[in-house]
C-alpha cells in the first residue's frame, strides 16, 4: 500500500456532468499527490469511468474544475487503443511522436526498460498475452512522463497471475514518485494497493479516505463485505 505526503499531483473542486436529466456526477472533490495510490470503487453506473474520462479530458465536464496542465496526466483506457498488427515498439514509437515527446527514441527505449517488455519489443500486438497488451497500454499512458496516470479497471481483463504483475508495475510507478488513480470492480484490490478509497455512488462521492476506516465504517471483518455494508448503510437499503 503506498501513502503520500508528496505535492499535490491533481485538484478536483465540484465535478459534475449531466446527461441531459441524468446526473452522471454530482459535486466531486478530491486531491491525489504524489507517490499515492488512490482507488474509485463503487456499483455499476457509480461514475467510476465517467469520472476518469473527464479527468482524462477525453469528455468535458458539466461543473467543477480540475487543476492539472496538459500533457500532466496519463490516461489508460479500459480497452487498450493499440495497433494489433505493429509490434510493441511500433505502437510506442507511434504514440510518442503523437505526443510529440522530444525524444521518441529515448522515450521509447526508456517506456520498455519500465514496463519490463525490452524482450517483447519487436513482438507484434496481436500475439502478445492479455497482462503484456495491458503492460503496453499503461507504457502508452506513461510517454508524455506525466506526475499522474489514471488507470480504468486496469486488471479486469487478467488472469490472477497476470494481475499480480500488473500491480507489482503499478506500485513500482507510485514508489518512484508518479501519482496513480485507478478504478477497479475488484475491490480487494483497493484494499491491497491503494493509500486511499473514493467511493462513488449514483455520481456522489460517499467516502475519501484510507481502506481501513472505510472497513471500520462499514462494520469491519471483510473488506468487500464492509464496503457492500457501508454502501447499504449510506443508501439507506
Amino acid at each position: 500500500m503506498r501513502g503520500h505526503g508528496g505535492p499535490e499531483v491533481l485538484r478536483v473542486e465540484g465535478l459534475g456532468k449531466r446527461y441531459g436529466s441524468r446526473e452522471a456526477l454530482r459535486e466531486v472533490s478530491f486531491v491525489a499527490h504524489a507517490g499515492e495510490m488512490l482507488a474509485v470503487i463503487g456499483p455499476n453506473g457509480a461514475g467510476k469511468t465517467t469520472l476518469l474520462s473527464i479527468l482524462a479530458g477525453v469528455q468535458a465536464p458539466s461543473a467543477g474544475s480540475i487543476g492539472r496542465g496538459a500533457g500532466e496526466i496519463g490516461w489508460v483506457p479500459q480497452e487498450p487503443a493499440l495497433y494489433s498488427k505493429l509490434t510493441v515498439a511500433e505502437n510506442l514509437r507511434l504514440f510518442a511522436r503523437l505526443e510529440k515527446v522530444s525524444d521518441p527514441e529515448a522515450i521509447v527505449a526508456r517506456m520498455l526498460e519500465q514496463t519490463g517488455l525490452v524482450e517483447r519489443a519487436q513482438e507484434r500486438i496481436d500475439r502478445l498475452s492479455g497482462g503484456n497488451r495491458q503492460r503496453v497500454n499503461v507504457a502508452l499512458g506513461l510517454l508524455a512522463d506525466p506526475p499522474v496516470i489514471l488507470l480504468d479497471e486496469p486488471s479486469s481483463a487478467l488472469d490472477p497471475a497476470q494481475r499480480e504483475r500488473l500491480w507489482s508495475l503499478v506500485s513500482e510507478l507510485a514508489t518512484k514518485g508518479t501519482g496513480v488513480v485507478f478504478s477497479t470492480h475488484i475491490v480487494a484490490e483497493a484494499e491491497r494497493y491503494a493509500a486511499r478509497v473514493l467511493v462513488l455512488e449514483e455520481g456522489r462521492l460517499l467516502f475519501d479516505g484510507p481502506p481501513a476506516e472505510l472497513a471500520r465504517e462499514g462494520g469491519g471483518g471483510d473488506f468487500e463485505r464492509a464496503f457492500v455494508s457501508f454502501l447499504g448503510r449510506r443508501s439507506g437499503r
